[in-house]
């Protein structure tokens, strides 16, 4: 294995989680001043090494500025992903194809988390527009995953799992697309829960698209940390249409019957390399001794079918942000400096744009039913959360042609997109480690509105087999 890099150290962040930073601050262990003082200096020890971070807020964060008194997580290190607005700052959404102009006001989101007491210290790293997994443009950012610093910390959501990996915060924000919280998750070892639709606030301007498959939330260390972020959400967004969560904190009582894929033959769509089913099926003899009922079922769906009506989706949404900018992000977009990836992916949708709308009806009632046929028997679907285990830095690189990164991504990551589309809630836990001793994660869904049953589950496997960090390595 390549070199690791941590700041885990003896100062007032230690190695708690973020619910253990919130109770030193409220106990007056420590202050929430040299709280941030600490994320500073562990930021500047390591993020050389991992460039994760796109901006910093240090003035504001020194002050706390905006962070709520009364909310659980009160004076916690935060960062916000760079596709989401901080007042007075420009959201450049991984590129650098425009000049953003300083947000008149925060992302509703940002709002979010700082009612939940959250101190924000900056934006992370983000691939141009969130539509590659891993960010690694030379001009802009390579964020390195810090177990290994020749690997990808996954993406959408880089800089994010990195800091949180890395130990600099304990929580921050990420948000999924088509796996963007759960694929950092799974490189990195952490926590990443993509919520039911409307969970959660949505982006502004989401509700004007065919679909919405983006969906908000955060990558952590620690279950109770994502429990008591969901609950502390609530209360600043209720969704009435959803089952309440409240403060998942005990873990799942009942035993459950979880359905598993079958593995197809190699090269085909869906085909999972050695390690991870290695993973796969430890996972699945752990859910069996804690009494579970595990049984396989074939693939409801032709992987190949849907990861092309996918990408003709992520088509529309690449053309749509990069030939409307001037409409969208008030600034014009220079084409000529658009990845490849961007530009082809932007091409693919006007080349099958006469496929559109049967892309955007598979995804709003053909994979919606195939998903509810397996809930209609099963409590919980596990499958990877990436057929392979994490590449290295280059596998995804934004200057290969974008036909190579459209058959390299959708080999890589084809499981998480199915939750996007039917609103489904997935929760990415660490279940084991590749033969490299890098964490693999595993997918855990649930049908609509049963995010608490998932934490409830992730207690339970947190405590049966508790998985190490890097300050334990």
């Amino acid at each position: 294995m390549s070199k690791s890099i941590h700041a885990f150290q003896d100062d007032a962040l230690g190695t708690m989680d973020a619910t253990g930073i919130a109770e030193a601050i409220r106990t007056k262990k420590v202050s929430a001043e040299e709280v941030a003082k600490a994320t500073i200096a562990r930021l500047e020890k390591v993020n050389p090494v991992l460039d994760a971070v796109v901006l910093n807020t240090f003035d504001e964060a020194l002050n706390i500025k905006g962070a709520n008194e009364n909310g659980a997580f009160y004076g916690v290190p935060t960062y916000v992903k760079d596709n989401d607005h901080i007042k007075g700052y420009p959201t450049q959404i991984g590129t650098k194809t425009f000049k953003a102009k300083p947000a008149a006001k925060n992302g509703i989101f940002v709002d979010l988390m700082q009612s939940t007491g959250l101190n924000i210290i900056g934006k992370s790293t983000m691939p141009e527009f969130g539509l590659n997994c891993s960010t690694e443009n030379p001009k802009y950012n390579i964020t390195r995953n810090p177990w290994s610093t020749d690997h990808t910390p996954g993406g959408s959501s880089s800089g994010s799992g990195a800091l949180v990996a890395s130990g600099v915060v304990a929580i921050a924000q990420a948000n999924d697309g088509a796996g963007s919280t759960r694929i950092p998750a799974a490189c990195c070892g952490l926590v990443g829960l993509k919520p039911s639709r409307d969970r959660l606030t949505n982006f502004e301007g989401s509700e004007f698209l065919p679909v919405n498959i983006g969906y908000q939330g955060v990558l952590t260390r620690s279950v109770r940390d994502t429990a008591m972020f969901y609950a502390e959400a609530e209360k600043f967004y209720k969704n009435s249409k959803l089952p309440a969560m409240g403060l998942v904190k005990d873990p799942l009582k009942r035993r459950i019957k979880v359905a598993i894929m079958e593995n197809p033959a190699a090269g085909q769509a869906g085909s999972v390399d050695e390690d991870t089913y290695r993973v796969m099926m430890e996972t699945v003899t752990l859910l069996e001794s804690l009494g579970h009922e595990v049984e396989q079922i074939k693939i409801p769906v032709d992987m190949g079918d849907m990861m092309y009506h996918y990408l003709n989706y992520y088509g529309f949404l690449a053309f749509v942000q990069s030939k409307l900018g001037k409409i969208l992000l008030k600034s014009s977009i220079n084409q000529d400096d658009l990845e490849p990836f961007t530009y082809g992916l932007s091409n693919r949708f006007k080349k099958n744009i006469l496929d559109f709308p049967k892309s955007v009806k598979i995804l709003k009632t053909t994979v919606p039913e195939l998903e509810k046929q397996i809930f209609d028997q099963f409590d919980i679907l596990l499958t990877p959360i990436t057929s392979i285990r994490t590449p290295e830095i280059g596998y995804l690189s934004p200057l290969l042609s974008s036909k190579e990164i459209v058959k390299r991504s959708s080999f890589y990551a084809p499981f998480p997109g199915m939750q996007n589309a039917t609103g489904a809630p997935a929760l990415a836990l660490p279940m084991g480690r590749d033969s490299r001793g890098l964490p693999l994660g595993m997918q855990f869904s649930a049908k609509l509105g049963q995010d608490a049953l998932l934490l409830e589950l992730a207690f339970e496997i947190e405590a049966a087999q508790p998985w190490k960090h890097l300050y334990e390595m």
